[in-house]
């Protein structure tokens, strides 16, 4: 009788135990670090919004702050001149922010003149749509230019008065 060559039914089971074992260990490092890049882009984010009211305040003076992300954004080509409802200083993306998202975050813009911002400043917030799965902390900004970041979601001026500055 011929010996037949392969595999025995134990040495499989350890092979998919050694596998599996090793997949424990790597997953949640790559949700992590999942988590950490939607962060960080969050953060980007929101400093480019940051400079792009700077720079719609510095063009449109009688206007102020912009009052919505599209109005930052806007669909602008070669020949297109910005106005202050397109002003062509962020992407479509984040522009279109409002209804959609980014990265796993979603960003709101609130503007000078309602009742949870004064006039003559603006509150940009990134919220992580799915907690624990997209990202862990909330951000925000206001005039000042700080980023700044917290465990629960902000609430108009509440960012400069709960929220930690990153470093």
């Amino acid at each position: 009788m011929r010996k037949q060559k392969g595999f025995s039914l134990i040495e499989l089971l350890i092979v998919v135990a050694i596998i599996l074992i090793i997949a424990a260990i790597a997953i949640p490092n790559l949700l992590r670090a999942r988590i950490a890049a939607n962060e960080s882009s969050a953060v980007g984010s929101t400093r480019t919004v940051n400079t792009a009211e700077v720079a719609y305040n510095s063009a449109y003076p009688t206007v102020g702050f912009a009052v919505t992300l599209n109005s930052l954004a806007g669909t602008c080509t070669g020949s297109t001149v910005p106005t202050s409802t397109s002003a062509c200083l962020i992407d479509n993306v984040l522009g279109a922010s409002n209804a959609t998202s980014k990265s796993g975050y979603s960003f709101a813009l609130d503007a000078g003149g309602s009742t949870s911002t004064p006039q003559g400043a603006y509150s940009m917030d990134a919220a992580p749509i799915t907690v624990n799965q997209t990202g862990v902390r909330y951000f925000c900004s206001a005039a000042d230019g700080v980023v700044r970041y917290g465990a629960s979601a902000f609430s108009g001026s509440s960012c400069q008065s709960s929220g930690t500055p990153l470093q």
